[in-house]
């Protein structure tokens, strides 16, 4: 829960919590007829999203997943899946955020958050981003994926908005779209889009860790200079 400010009793108003939840939907999620579901790799930010939404129930599997830019290549990882039952909530957010549901494909209206964009592209960034460390350039890698080419494109309306560069999206070996942060930026936006989450809660722990600790590799900063201590137990995520 925020630190900042109380969790708002409409999950429609501009908020911190809102706008992470909202980002996380679109990212990786889907609005239907009767509810809202929206899926994380973290147990923590799954629980985050259930409780920012007043109560959900939480499913845990293990997932095969393709690596986004080699669908040749899988791994195993923990996937949580946020269920709220709430077919006026979902119809709400469909038609104020243009999020897509049933035969609507909707149009990601975000203008709603722009006070909130960091919190925005967190969620956003957690649920549909791919970050890594690039090591013949020594420095980080963010990329932004996603079935929908209209999401991407209000990825980068919105990194824009934030002062970020982005390159053109092209077509993914999974029949999807990506785009990258321009590489001026990476860093730049790896630390803004993380500013101030420690205080409120709003993120998932080993996304956080992993964007923070390439940041710190490719500044050649000691390991937990960006990140607090007891989110470095453990090891790389």
């Amino acid at each position: 829960m925020s630190a900042v400010e109380s969790t708002p009793d409409d999950m429609l108003a501009r908020h911190p919590e809102t706008a992470y939840f909202w980002g996380h939907v679109a990212g990786n999620g889907r609005v239907t007829e009767n509810g809202v579901r929206v899926t994380v790799s973290d147990e923590d930010a799954a629980h985050r999203l259930s409780a920012i939404a007043g109560g959900g129930t939480v499913d845990h599997r293990i997932a095969e997943r393709e690596f986004a830019h080699d669908t040749a290549v899988t791994r195993q990882a923990d996937e949580y899946t946020v269920q709220i039952i709430d077919p006026t909530l979902a119809a709400n957010a469909a038609a104020a955020l243009g999020l897509p549901t049933g035969s609507d494909p909707g149009g990601y209206r975000f203008d709603a958050h722009r006070d909130h964009r960091r919190e925005l592209l967190r969620g956003l960034l957690e649920a549909c981003g791919v970050v890594c460390f690039r090591e013949s350039s020594a420095a980080v890698g963010i990329s932004f994926v996603h079935d929908d080419a209209r999401l991407l494109s209000r990825i980068r309306t919105t990194l824009d908005a934030a002062g970020f560069d982005a390159e053109e999206p092209q077509s993914s070996s999974s029949g999807g779209y990506w785009f990258s942060v321009a590489d001026d930026d990476t860093a730049a936006f790896a630390e803004w889009v993380y500013e101030g989450a420690g205080e409120t809660g709003l993120f998932a722990t080993d996304r956080r860790r992993k964007t923070l600790r390439s940041v710190e590799r490719a500044a050649g900063l000691d390991v937990g200079t960006l990140v607090e201590p007891t989110d470095t137990d453990g090891g790389d995520a």
